[in-house]
């Protein structure tokens, strides 16, 4: 299936790594010019410097804190400049969720939910905001946010309170801008290979005293197909969010996590 998506322009937020470096690599592939959006000027340099030698129409790093509105705009505004015109937004610049704050409620503090907010949900609200009105003058556009199957689940107040107000949020930006062509999805990854996947396992076994094999073994029964998903694989289901042929999806959260057992969402 062609994508048509080629020589359309993307930005995407925590392209340094993960799931976002993974989302850039897989629009890349499909032809599409890629900013990609994180603090770390020097990741993101190298994260760059990889998509332009595995052959990306133009891969370009921008060092953007989206806690800073100005920061968000000025970033903005460089990569339509450069690019003459932004269609995709992939907002994935956020704190993995087991890199969160305590989950049980004496812990957990005030300011530990407000950096959470101001991240994820403020974060992706102002790169929507900074790119709908390039998306409404054109007629088309693309609004991928990545939130997390914590929205689906209770084990964790912080993690499931933002990943809701992401879905919440989506759906709406979903209703004001549909009529001017632009789509808004959420996708829901679970837990996910990364490159942070060994730690998230070292950390679970000694905790639990057990082995790695059996941490390893504990994570991948958390999902239906028996194993996690990749960061790649989860890239795909937002590469095709991002393109056109997607157009029958706005407003509403795809799980990309590899199944939950036991569980009907409908």
């Amino acid at each position: 299936m062609d994508l048509q998506l080629n020589g359309r322009r993307a930005i995407v937020t925590g392209g340094s790594r993960g799931i976002g470096l993974a989302t850039a690599q897989a629009l890349a592939g499909e032809g599409v010019r890629v900013a990609l959006f994180a603090r770390d000027a020097g990741a993101l340099e190298a994260a760059a410097a990889g998509l332009r030698a595995a052959g990306a129409p133009e891969a370009l790093a921008v060092a953007v804190d989206t806690t800073d509105d100005d920061a968000v705009r000025r970033g903005v505004a460089a990569v339509a400049d450069r690019f003459g015109g932004v269609d995709v937004l992939v907002n994935a610049a956020a704190r993995p969720a087991s890199a969160g704050p305590p989950t049980d409620l004496a812990s957990i503090t005030d300011d530990a939910v407000r950096v959470e907010l101001e991240t994820k949900v403020l974060g992706y609200l102002r790169c929507a905001r900074a790119v709908a009105p390039l998306m409404r003058a054109q007629g088309w556009g693309r609004i991928v946010n990545v939130s997390g199957l914590n929205a689906r689940k209770s084990s964790s107040l912080v993690g499931s309170v933002r990943n809701v107000a992401v879905a919440s949020m989506t759906a709406a930006l979903a209703q004001e801008l549909g009529p001017h062509g632009i789509n808004v999805t959420v996708v829901h990854p679970g837990v996910t290979e990364t490159e942070r996947t060994p730690d998230v396992v070292a950390a679970r076994a000694e905790s639990a005293g057990i082995t790695g094999a059996e941490a390893r073994a504990e994570l991948d029964a958390t999902t239906t197909i028996g194993r996690i998903t990749t960061a790649a694989e989860v890239a795909d289901v937002i590469t095709f969010l991002c393109s056109p042929r997607s157009v029958a999806i706005t407003g509403d959260a795809v799980a990309a996590g590899g199944g939950t057992p036991g569980v009907v969402h409908y």
